[in-house]
């Protein structure tokens, strides 16, 4: 296969990794709130949900869930995790954060559902609404400290391949 040129309609599908420090992560995360979480089952293989997710300010990815679905009980059991965020698009670029979890519940986990609405819908219109609508749900919060991160990652055909 010979290099590609710019001109060619393959240059807009070129792989990138570009390495990121805290502040880019969160600049890449922002507006992208669908998630894949992986938690460990009993039997060592991994359990992947697709989730609804945002950064709070202090950093950590929250995701809100029921005490009784898997991934909260697998958090609880092994805090360790893996986060993929990717753009809205298949082939958009796309980040796997790793890091520790612990499940929040109510009502010590209050002031973080409100960080985990806002970081995804900005302000709620009646915050004491909201927070009883979570008591009455009985929902609960996995909160993760990410601990490392891959690049931000593009896929498609490698830079070898491409024009100078």
């Amino acid at each position: 296969m010979g290099k590609i040129s710019a001109d060619d309609p393959r240059a807009n599908y070129k792989a990138s990794d570009t390495i990121v420090d805290q502040n880019e992560l969160r600049e890449f995360l922002d507006g992208k709130h669908r998630w894949v979480l992986s938690t460990t089952r009993n039997d060592g293989r991994p359990q992947m949900s697709l989730v609804t997710g945002g950064m709070l300010a202090d950093g950590r990815l929250a995701v809100s869930t029921y005490p009784e679905r898997v991934k909260a009980r697998n958090v609880r059991r092994n805090p360790l995790v893996s986060v993929a965020v990717m753009g809205s698009e298949f082939n958009d670029a796309w980040v796997q954060i790793d890091g520790d979890a612990v499940v929040g519940d109510l009502p010590e986990a209050g002031d973080d559902f409100v960080e985990y609405y806002r970081s995804i819908s900005g302000e709620h219109p009646d915050w004491d609404e909201y927070r009883a609508a979570m008591a009455e749900q009985g929902k609960c919060l996995i909160l993760v400290t990410p601990t490392r991160w891959s690049p931000v990652s593009k896929g498609g055909f490698p830079p070898s391949l491409f024009e100078d």
